[in-house]
């Protein structure tokens, strides 16, 4: 990849960090995009790890790197400036940091080339309440035992949504003690479907949770609870409590990641009777290669046709595609081998969700 792909590939995620409520790395990555031109220190370190597949891995992997550093006290310079690493974040200066950034990559070269390697592991726990939307509007009665799948999990935080509570103006779901609390979670009034199935259902029976992922996050492990940290970005805090809300729950509610593709996993679940099978992803398209994700469309079509009333089938997923023309995050559902229906839009971490959408 050239150089000035590469700078172009930083600049535009810190247009996006900046667009999705980061100044921090809107800032830090804008530099960083410079300092590839420049063929600085950070063009040293990416140059060689840019062909990852998709271009935004790249710098969400090197901002990783950083912010692991920060997190494990071996740069606390730039933790200094990293809220979730104890620091102040300056809005009056977002790019204050800048200085200790450069230093860290400079003297850390061996730690940044190895975070440089790993897939980007968000498991953004904000994206649950769209999964628990497409349940409470897809499950029938309150006794339907549910059987989650989940393609691309990280550490399968999302396999334990139901867990959490959600919240929006005079709405609320969810255990009131929970570790994990998701406010604003829709922009707007909350969408009478949503209601109805809130009112339907007061708990989701949950009795399987399984999912995959290429390179699967141990939730329990420092390390894995290290590698999710260090995908969050820094200044945004709530994401963050979020987060260790969730590595509590899952360390009380158990769930298995499989070390497996998203296609190769699918091909082993069927459907069984008396249960509600759904399989759910978010976020993970943009990362499986084309043929693979014909083979996944192919598996999904297959348990659709399989659906019966006694064993049902629901698949929902939100993922960023184009309706209308507009790019945007849209949360689908599709029940059995019935047509796809749009439900809401959100934002890319899921906070908040708008309704109504102009069909669906």
């Amino acid at each position: 990849m050239p150089r000035e792909h590469v700078a172009q590939v930083f600049s535009r995620q810190a247009d996006a960090c900046g667009r999705l409520g980061s100044p921090l790395y809107a800032a830090l990555l804008a530099r960083v995009a410079q300092d590839v031109r420049d063929s600085g220190p950070c063009a040293g370190a990416v140059m060689g790890y840019e062909d990852s597949g998709h271009d935004a891995a790249l710098p969400l992997r090197f901002m990783a790197a950083v912010n692991s550093l920060a997190l494990t006290g071996r740069a606390p310079e730039v933790a200094a400036h990293f809220p979730s690493a104890g620091g102040e974040f300056d809005p009056g200066h977002p790019d204050a940091a800048w200085p200790a950034l450069l230093a860290a990559v400079t003297a850390h070269p061996e730690w940044v080339a190895d975070w440089l390697t790993r897939p980007p592991q968000t498991n953004e726990v904000g994206r649950a309440h769209l999964l628990v939307a497409g349940l409470l509007h897809s499950v029938p009665t309150a006794q339907r035992p549910i059987r989650l799948f989940e393609l691309g999990s990280s550490a399968g935080l999302n396999l334990r949504a139901e867990q959490f509570r959600y919240s929006a103006d005079d709405f609320a779901w969810g255990p009131v003690d929970s570790a994990v609390r998701l406010t604003g979670v829709w922009e707007g009034e909350v969408p009478d479907w949503l209601r109805a199935g809130a009112e339907r259902h007061q708990a989701l029976r949950i009795v399987e949770r399984r999912g995959c992922d290429p390179a699967p996050i141990d939730p329990l492990s420092s390390d894995g609870a290290l590698a999710l940290r260090a995908y969050v970005w820094p200044d945004q805090v709530a994401r963050m409590r979020r987060l260790d809300g969730a590595l509590a729950i899952a360390a009380k509610v158990p769930a298995t990641v499989e070390a497996a593709g998203a296609a190769e996993f699918l091909s082993a679940v069927e459907l069984e009777p008396g249960t509600l099978t759904v399989v759910w992803h978010s976020v993970m398209q943009q990362y499986v290669a084309p043929e693979e994700w014909a083979l996944v469309r192919g598996e999904l079509d297959r348990l659709g046709r399989s659906a019966t009333a006694e064993a049902g089938f629901v698949y929902v997923s939100f993922e960023p595609r184009a309706v209308d023309g507009e790019q945007a995050f849209w949360l689908a559902l599709r029940d059995g081998a019935g047509p796809e229906r749009l439900l809401a839009r959100a934002q890319p971490h899921g906070v908040p969700a708008r309704w109504p959408v102009a069909r669906g």
